[in-house]
């Protein structure tokens, strides 16, 4: 079953990369208090996920921020070592945290997997966005398979 608008996000386990090496990230815990503008790609270093997803979240970072939100997440399902690396390689560090979600859990739990084993991914998380408020999604905008639109940085700028 897919996550709704105005559903409570499941309970699971992200993992960062910090200095000293991963770092588990609970979800309650992380989403507790605050709003945050989280989106997920299929992987990391894939083509429209690197030229233009994640290169817009950084770009808007202060926009989204002086329209309330606190803090900006992406995840895909992809290990702690790859999310690190490639936050690094995109400049995200202070503007976006980037959560591994390396086993799906996230994705699965809140409906949004994808196959993509026709390109050799497996099962990835689908490509989406949205605006959870203390653990509530208050947002959601998913992508029609090949789309990349209303999960854009400008589209929940739009919205907010």
């Amino acid at each position: 079953m897919t996550i709704n608008v105005g559903d409570k996000l499941p309970a699971t386990t992200f993992v960062t990369m910090t200095e000293s090496g991963p770092s588990p990230v609970d979800s309650a815990d992380y989403f507790a208090g605050k709003k945050v503008a989280l989106f997920s790609v299929p992987g990391a270093f894939t083509p429209t996920c690197s030229a233009k997803h994640l290169p817009g979240f950084i770009e808007k970072a202060a926009d989204l921020k002086a329209k309330g939100i606190d803090e900006i997440a992406c995840t895909a399902v992809n290990d702690p070592f790859v999310m690190g690396a490639w936050g690094k390689a995109s400049g995200a560090e202070g503007a976006v945290t980037m959560l591994a979600d390396g086993n799906g859990s996230f994705a699965e739990a809140v409906g949004l997997t994808m196959d993509g084993s026709k390109f050799g991914l497996g099962t990835r998380g689908q490509r989406f966005s949205m605006v959870v408020n203390d653990g509530v999604v208050e947002q959601l905008h998913v992508e029609a398979p090949g789309e990349f639109r209303v999960s854009s940085a400008d589209y929940m700028l739009e919205q907010l």
